[in-house]
C-alpha cells in the first residue's frame, strides 16, 4: 500500500511540473520471449535439484543414524552415547552447511543464477534505455511488477518494441 501510496504522490508530482511521457514494459513477457532466458531457467532448475539431492541425502543419512541410535539406546554405554550424538549432531551440521553453501543468501544458487540472468537483464535494461532515449521518455515502468499499476493504455506499452530491438519474435 506503501508503494502504491508513494507511486501516486509522485506521478501527481512528475505530472504536474510538466507533460512527461512515460512508458510501460512487461518484463515477464519479455522474459518469457527470450530463449536464453528459458535455457537459463531450465539450468538453474536442474542444479538446484541436483543440490537439494545432496542436502536431502545428508539430512536422511542423519535421520537413520539418529533412529538406529534410538534403537540401540539401551545397549549403549555413556561413552558410546556420546559418540554416536556427535556423529549425529556432526552430519546434521554438515547438512546445514551444504545448505547454506547451495542455497543461502550468499551460496551457489545465488552466484549461478546472477552469472546466468545479470547479462540478460543488462540486455533487456539497454534495450529500453535506447528506445526511452529515442522516443524521450522520462519514466518507464514495468507492469508486471508489484508496484500498483491498476491500468496501463496498451498504446504506451514497448514490450513488443523492446524485443524487437533485442532480435526476438
Amino acid at each position: 500500500m506503501k508503494k502504491f501510496l508513494f507511486l501516486i504522490a509522485f506521478l501527481a508530482t512528475v505530472m504536474g511540473v510538466s507533460a512527461q511521457k512515460f512508458a510501460l514494459v512487461d518484463m515477464e513477457y519479455i522474459l518469457k520471449n527470450i530463449p536464453a532466458y528459458e535455457r537459463a531457467n531450465e539450468q538453474l532448475s536442474q542444479v538446484s535439484k541436483k543440490w537439494q539431492a545432496e542436502v536431502e541425502a545428508l539430512s536422511t543419512e542423519a535421520q537413520t543414524m539418529y533412529k538406529n541410535y534410538q534403537n540401540e539406546l539401551v545397549f549403549l554405554s555413556a561413552e558410546q552415547k556420546k559418540a554416536k550424538q556427535d556423529a549425529i549432531m556432526q552430519k546434521e551440521q554438515s547438512a546445514s552447511e551444504l545448505k547454506q553453501k547451495y542455497f543461502g543468501p550468499e551460496g551457489e544458487l545465488y552466484k549461478k543464477r546472477t552469472a546466468l540472468m545479470s547479462p540478460i537483464q543488462d540486455e533487456i535494461y539497454n534495450a529500453v534505455k535506447d528506445i526511452a532515449d529515442l522516443r524521450g521518455y522520462q519514466l518507464v515502468l514495468d507492469r508486471a511488477s508489484d508496484s500498483g499499476i491498476i491500468f496501463g493504455s496498451p498504446r504506451i506499452d514497448i514490450s513488443d518494441e523492446v524485443l524487437n530491438k533485442l532480435g526476438y519474435k
